[in-house]
């Protein structure tokens, strides 16, 4: 699996195949966090399934009467516990479990998915290392000392206190400086850990995290003319190894950013800095998924992590249909000791159910038009 990406249909296929095999994953895992929560609980659990549509093989549990089934369709899965869309007399049914209990179940998936990325980015470190930016050619310029400037092969490890795992690590602790400005960077040169005074060479008045493009000219990159004729910043990835607890704490840090870096992207999107063409549904995910996937071990961990990551965050918002909308109304309940009506909640999470499948389709849509 060194190198899996190939020309053709069947590097197209493989592809697609990695992504879903992916998805599936984190999903199954998902469930699994909310399956092995709610038997822990005392919750009864009508039936726990990989995928939908048909199923293919079913099995039900002595002990607990849980039926456990595969289906035809492996893009999801769900663990359907007792009377969670009604009320039901049955004392272990989900909605007449204490609301402590029942949170515990809701926020058990998002933490499994964050547990097995957190697992994964350990394995990648571990093995390969942990990747960072690796200067190639500085352009040259009379105004900027050399003594002041990034040099080639300088990897960098950090910026202004603040350690650097993404380029939208570089834009945020830069954000806001002018050309001229003094940065200080945490860098491995000529094979040791050094610390250097970089004078910028252009603004940083990013609007978004994706403006990669001015964080590269500002830190002196220079370009070279790819064979598609474009121009391409010299900057390329290395993997750095540390000792074993600086590795375990970097994967923690690692893990916490790219949990930021979506909430960052959020409210960009929030305020306007950053346009829907920017994000994608399922069929852009499954599509570069696929292709960072099919280039590697290190590439597939990578996508694994990040889709993980973003699984937890994105189940824990507080928009109806999600786990953590559904958190709210049991915070609700739990405080006013009366629950919201289980007719009203369940309109709400279908509809918002519907708005996320809308907002889904649309940004898949504006991706294509954009090709």
């Amino acid at each position: 699996m060194s190198n899996l990406l190939v020309n053709g249909a069947g590097g197209i296929v493989l592809s697609v195949l990695l992504a879903i095999l992916i998805l599936l994953a984190m999903i199954c895992v998902h469930e699994f966090g909310h399956f092995v929560a709610g038997r822990i609980l005392g919750f009864k659990i009508n039936e726990f399934a990989i995928g939908f549509g048909p199923k293919l093989f079913k099995r039900k549990g002595k002990k607990h009467g849980t039926l456990f089934s595969l289906r035809a369709f492996p893009l999801g899965g769900f663990c359907a516990f007792e009377g969670e869309d009604e009320e039901e007399n049955d004392p272990d049914s989900f909605n007449n479990k204490a609301p402590w209990k029942r949170i515990i179940v809701l926020i058990s998936g998002a933490l499994m998915n964050y547990l097995l990325a957190l697992v994964l980015i350990l394995i990648g470190f571990f093995a390969f290392g942990q990747p960072c930016y690796k200067m190639g050619a500085i352009a040259e310029s009379e105004q900027y000392a050399v003594e002041y400037s990034l040099a080639e092969n300088d990897i960098i490890l950090g910026t202004e206190g603040v350690g650097v795992y993404s380029a939208a690590d570089l834009i945020y602790a830069l954000k806001g400086k002018s050309a001229g400005d003094t940065v200080s960077f945490d860098l491995i040169r000529g094979g040791e850990r050094v610390k250097a005074d970089v004078v910028l060479r252009s603004d940083c008045n990013f609007k978004n995290s994706s403006e990669i493009s001015k964080l590269w000219r500002a830190l002196g990159s220079d370009t070279y003319e790819g064979e598609d004729g474009n121009l391409y910043w010299c900057v390329t990835s290395e993997n750095c190894r540390f000792s074993f607890f600086s590795t375990v704490g970097r994967s923690f840090a690692y893990s916490f950013k790219t949990a930021g870096a979506i909430f960052r992207v959020l409210g960009e999107l929030l305020t306007g800095n950053l346009g829907l063409s920017a994000m994608g549904g399922p069929i852009t995910t499954i599509r570069l998924t696929g292709q960072m996937a099919a280039q590697g071990v290190q590439s597939f961990l990578q996508v694994a992590a990040y889709i993980g990551v973003n699984l937890a965050v994105f189940n824990l918002l507080p928009i109806p249909a999600l786990d953590g909308s559904k958190v709210i109304f049991c915070l609700i309940e739990w405080i006013f000791r009366k629950p919201v009506p289980r007719k009203v909640e369940a309109v709400i999470h279908a509809i918002g159910f519907v708005l996320i499948l809308g907002f889904a389709v649309l940004v898949d849509i504006l991706q294509f038009a954009r090709c």
